[in-house]
Formats: C-alpha cells, structure tokens, sequence
C-alpha cells in the first residue's frame, strides 16, 4: 500500500500533526508513506521516523503537477492542511480515497472540496462562533487532524508529537545555559497588546526566579534581538539554529514562554511546560485548537490596549504564570 500525504503550510501546524503521520504508520504498518512539505516545513519531518519518503514542493511549481507524479501510484492521500493547495495536491493523485478537512463556516470550500477530495471532515472550528459565544467548545487541531486518519479508515491512533533530537543537534547548542526559562521571542511581543519596551521588562521581571533566561529568535527579528542583547537581561540570545537545533534549546530548558507562534508546539514536542501569550482577538477559539498539547500550560490573554497598566498588568500574568508552573514542576 502507498500512501501519499500532504502539509505545506506552517511549521506549528505541521507539529501538531504529526500524531496522524504516527497513525498512519501504526494503522498500515507496512505501507510506503511520503509526505509533501514546503521548504518552510520540511525540516518539522525530515527525521521522522514515521516517514519513508519526503517530498520538498519547489517553490513556484504547481502542485498539481506533485500530485500527478503519484497517480496511479498511491492508494491513500490526506491533505493534512484545510488549505486549497494541499487539496489540489491530494486531488491530482486520483488516489482510490482521498481525505481532508474544512472548517464550519467556509461554505465554498465546503462545495468545492468534492472537487479534489472524496472524504471531507468539517472542523467545528470558527473564530466569529467563538468570540459570540465564549463557551463554545473546541477540538484541538492535533485531534481534529487524527479524525481525518479514522476517516481514512485507520483504526489505531497515536497521540504523541514527534520531534526527534539527535545528539549532534545537543552539542551544536552546548554553549546555551540549561535549566533555565527560554523565552521565544516572536513580533507579536512587539504589537497589538505587547510592545518592545514591555517585553523587555518583562525579562528583567523573571529574573526573580534566579534561572537562566535564554531567548531564541528567528530571522524576522533579528533588530528587536540585538536590541534585546544591549539590554542584558537574557543570559543568551541565539537565533541562526536549524529546527533540530532549537528544539535541542527548548528540550535543556525548565519552561517554555512564548507568544503564539510555532514554538507553542515545539515545547510541546518537547514535553516542557509552556506559557502563551495569545492575541487578545480570537482568544476563546486560539487558546483551545492550538493551545499546549498535553503538557502543564497557562494560556494569557493579550490586554485589548497598551497602556502602561495594561502592559503591567500582562507581564504580571505571565510572571505569575511562570512562577506556578515551576511550583508545580517541584512538586
């Protein structure tokens, strides 16, 4: 049997995924598995040990044209992502059955889908439902991607994020202090609720702890990290690590904080408590799909405006939030 996946969207995304990929393998143990990624995401599955075979989409190149490659050759195909490429990707395989989901309130998608796809799941998820009605409960996008393997027909389900370290990523990242809070500093630390100059206090406010504090970064902020550095709150601050190589950062840390970006899911991954601070609009549907995977977490909720008692008032949360999941990890 062969199998043909599909994710080409976010690296989060792809994390919180890959539960289905491990599904997959247990559900059809001896099938041939490959999975379509992005450059982006690649590097979320290219140790996987679920996987046989990774395809990187060139950029720029239809991805129809991917799909074409397996036709006639596969007998399964999941569109991992609820997104227009991935469909079309799966589509264009013409595999027996085809599987992918969507969510409640996108209405073309959800008429056009039976375009490219033959098994459609329809996620509850809705970010306007969920702010007119705060209570409204939510699926964890890990699970919601896990029903797609049922829907396939699968009938043993995994439920672990896979992210595998090798010891050459640990010594790459020697030099980083352990122990300690990393803190993953994502521009949402820079607007709507959070600012530079907040989140710089804020670092000197978990000093309190007496851990190290290391920040790591990606190439979208690499002026706001130099800043950061003049401040000298953070015993490191290191950006330019492959993936592997972060989650070795992540993996000798106590805990995670983080603003709602994929390093939500890499400390996951990793199993390490985890503080988020999510944006303040869509809080009630965000801090439920994408929230922590079955780890000790606290989900903040941005303020609305970014006034100096408002800003205060945030860091206090996430000090306070700190400050309980380490509690709670000595105990």
């Amino acid at each position: 049997m062969n199998i043909v996946l599909s994710r080409l969207d976010r690296i989060g995304d792809l994390i919180l995924s890959t539960p289905a990929i491990a599904s997959v393998r247990r559900s059809w143990p001896d099938a041939h598995v490959s999975i379509v990624c992005s450059r982006y995401n690649a590097a979320v599955v290219e140790r996987n040990p679920d996987v046989d075979a990774l395809v990187v989409a060139p950029v720029g190149r239809g991805v129809a044209e991917i799909g074409k490659k397996f036709r006639g050759k596969c007998d399964l195909a999941i569109a991992l992502a609820p997104c227009a490429p991935d469909f079309m990707l799966v589509g264009a395989t013409r595999a027996p059955r085809r599987v992918g989901y969507t969510y409640v309130r996108r209405y073309f998608t959800r008429l056009t889908a039976p375009l490219f796809l033959n098994r459609v799941a329809i996620s509850e998820a809705d970010p306007e439902i969920c702010e007119r009605q705060p209570g409204v409960k939510v699926r964890h996008e890990v699970d919601q991607i896990l029903e797609l393997v049922t829907l396939a027909g699968g009938g043993e389900l995994v439920r672990d994020l896979v992210v595998p370290i090798v010891e050459i990523d640990r010594h790459a990242v020697d030099y980083v202090p352990g122990g300690g809070i990393a803190f993953h500093l994502g521009r949402r630390w820079f607007e709507n609720g959070s600012s530079f100059e907040s989140t710089l206090a804020l670092l000197a406010e978990l000093r309190r702890f007496g851990l190290p504090i290391v920040v790591t970064h990606g190439i979208d902020v690499i002026e706001e990290a130099r800043r950061l550095s003049a401040g000298g709150q953070a015993d490191a601050i290191v950006g330019g690590l492959s993936f592997q190589q972060w989650a070795a950062v992540f993996e000798k840390s106590r805990i995670v904080v983080t603003v709602d970006t994929s390093a939500t899911h890499l400390a996951s991954a990793l199993r390490r408590p985890t503080v988020v601070l999510f944006e303040h609009r869509y809080f009630h549907l965000s801090s439920q799909e994408w929230a922590p995977y079955r780890v000790p977490s606290v989900c903040l909720r941005k303020p609305a405006g970014e006034s100096p008692r408002e800003l205060a008032a945030s860091r206090a949360e996430v000090v306070a939030a700190t400050e309980s999941l380490l509690h709670a990890a000595k105990t």
